[in-house]
């Protein structure tokens, strides 16, 4: 029976997704609106995820110049920038899988109502319309999606670090992950160029739909 559990709970999703569209269409705002919207909010996201990062690779630097006693306050603060890193990832992942659930429904309706055109003329400028909103679509969502994985080996080595640093909380715990700051300094540094290729890609999309290319 989980099949049919599993089939409940899509058509409840449907349902609850068709409502929503509905509602929002009464008020004037259409899935391309959304769309929109949903891109300017990952952009965000990103921005926020990568000073997140920034932030706690800075925390950590500063751990491995103090002397003694300040270790375990730093190793809070690292801890918080950590987990405060994990939750901006967490937001850019959910970003990107409400960008794509309405993206995808503005695909599907907009080749539907293809075939409601009389006019040939009018259907092939509305189809060529639609390839290349898809085709920017497409690059939006695989610059978004490479930037989102560079987060993962971040977190990966923030998190053995902290891990590390919490059960072994002196100056020699901190002397061990000295060897790993190089490494994640790269990590990160490569996770910005990243972010920074994805917003500046959000914003070409923001501007081409919002102009109507």
């Amino acid at each position: 029976m989980r099949w049919l559990a599993a089939a409940t709970a899509l058509l409840v999703l449907t349902g609850c997704q068709s409502a929503y569209y509905g509602a929002m269409e009464k008020v004037g705002y259409h899935k391309r609106d959304i769309l929109v919207d949903r891109v300017d909010d990952a952009r965000d996201a990103q921005a926020d995820a990568q000073e997140e990062f920034k932030s706690a690779l800075e925390r950590l630097d500063e751990m491995l110049q103090i002397d003694g006693g300040e270790i375990e306050a730093q190793y809070k603060k690292l801890n918080s920038d950590y987990e405060a890193s994990r939750d901006a990832a967490e937001r850019v992942y959910d970003r990107i899988a409400a960008i794509d659930d309405v993206a995808q429904d503005l695909f599907d309706e907009w080749r539907d109502e293809l075939e409601q055109y009389s006019n040939d003329n009018l259907r092939r400028q509305s189809e060529r319309s639609l390839r290349d909103t898809e085709r920017r679509y497409s690059a939006l969502l695989q610059s978004m999606e490479r930037a989102a994985d560079t987060m993962a080996p971040v977190l990966e080595k923030l998190q053995d670090n902290v891990l590390y640093l919490k059960h072994n909380l002196n100056a020699a715990a901190v002397d061990a992950i000295r060897g790993e700051y190089r490494s994640l300094q790269s990590d990160v540094a490569q996770l910005v160029q990243e972010m920074e290729a994805a917003i500046a890609e959000s914003d070409a999309f923001i501007q081409a739909m919002q102009e109507g290319r």
